[in-house]
């Protein structure tokens, strides 16, 4: 009688191993195209804010399936593969699906609108530095909004010269385009990659689970509430603290924001949920 062994994919349930799959030959896909074509696919299908020449609407699906790099691919789907197994197995395809996608396109417009905040405060501040000629304006939002910036203005000749002469509008008009042309830049920076659901994801395990020990390092135990919390923590300290970062924190916060507000309301529609 032949024997029969079993693949590699085949304790891993539907949803999550196509999504395993699925995100991996996307990032084949972009090594294939940019090597080949010198096309990077991430300017289509990556999320640029709507207010970019470059935005469209189904990017906020498609970026879900995007990656930058090997590694940013790896940390994501053996979260995914490590959180989402369980909770897949416990809930069923279906509704793990539905709840994958809520939070990651959650994380996105989540991740939109605190950029949209942002962006105003800069122009809004870009237009006080118009209006007032004032170096102290610029250089606090500066200070604000870019601190590598600001740091490199510190002791520049520019901003020197700027102070010597206060009522000079050339100094202000010049600092305005600068400015103008960073938050364009910014508008034109895309976003990609699953960390949003995949945060999300980990938000629903340490709430289904919240007294099951996490071997950090594989060594040290961390009940996965707490893990929950110190990552919920950490995000909100970088969004705060690193702002025009390329890790898109604000997303993992909205990811694990929605994932807490659906499964809440699943809770409240089905007690035995």
């Amino acid at each position: 009688m032949a024997n029969f062994r079993s693949g590699p994919f085949s304790n891993i349930p539907l949803v999550v191993k196509n999504l395993l799959i699925l995100n991996a030959l996307m990032l084949f896909i972009t090594w294939v195209i940019e090597s080949t074509y010198g096309y990077d696919i991430t300017r289509v299908l990556g999320l640029y804010y709507p207010g970019s020449e470059y935005f469209k609407q189904f990017q906020f699906v498609t970026h879900m399936f995007m990656h930058g790099s090997f590694w940013h691919l790896f940390l994501n789907m053996f979260a995914l593969w490590m959180f989402g197994t369980i909770i897949e197995n416990v809930w069923g395809p279906k509704r793990f699906f539905i709840y994958y996608m809520i939070v990651g396109l959650g994380a996105a417009a989540f991740y939109i609108a605190v950029n949209a905040i942002q962006f105003s405060m800069i122009s809004n501040a870009a237009n006080d530095i118009l209006n007032t000629g004032s170096p102290d304006a610029f250089m606090s939002l500066l200070k604000t909004h870019f601190p590598g910036w600001y740091k490199e203005m510190l002791s520049s000749d520019a901003m020197t010269a700027w102070y010597n002469d206060p009522h000079n509008m050339n100094y202000a008009k010049s600092a305005y385009d600068k400015v103008m042309e960073a938050l364009t830049a910014m508008k034109n920076v895309p976003m990609v990659g699953a960390s949003g659901a995949v945060f999300g994801v980990l938000l629903a395990f340490g709430m289904m689970f919240p007294n099951q020990p996490i071997y950090i390092y594989f060594l040290i135990p961390l009940k996965a509430k707490y893990l929950v919390i110190i990552y919920g923590l950490f995000e909100l300290y970088a969004a705060v603290a690193q702002p025009g970062s390329q890790v898109a924190h604000v997303a993992h916060i909205g990811g694990m924001i929605f994932g807490f507000i659906l499964i809440k309301y699943w809770n409240h529609k089905k007690s035995n949920f």
